[in-house]
């Protein structure tokens, strides 16, 4: 199924008393395309890049999988969500 990821818009104090004054969530919900979200299943700590991109490329083919998963990686941590070296 496709994955829906919980965004926060505001991390300083400011912004979430602004978004409780307007009574409107301090996140947005992103949801993931298929791609997105097999990359986001495998994102367990067990699973290396690499493993990843290999098992990526099974799937869909080769064909641009390893650029759009970095970006999609970079995305993740830039956030949050994931760190890897």
């Amino acid at each position: 199924g496709v994955i829906s990821l919980k965004i926060l818009k505001f991390k300083g104090k400011f912004g979430k008393w602004i978004c409780r004054v307007l009574r409107k969530p301090n996140y947005f919900l992103v949801n993931l395309d298929e791609i997105g979200s097999f990359i986001w299943k495998r994102c367990n700590g067990k699973n290396t890049v690499e493993d990843i991109l290999k098992q990526l490329e099974e799937e869909y083919g080769k064909e641009k999988m390893k650029e759009r998963m970095l970006i999609f990686l970079h995305m993740l941590k830039r956030n949050g969500y994931i760190d890897f070296q």
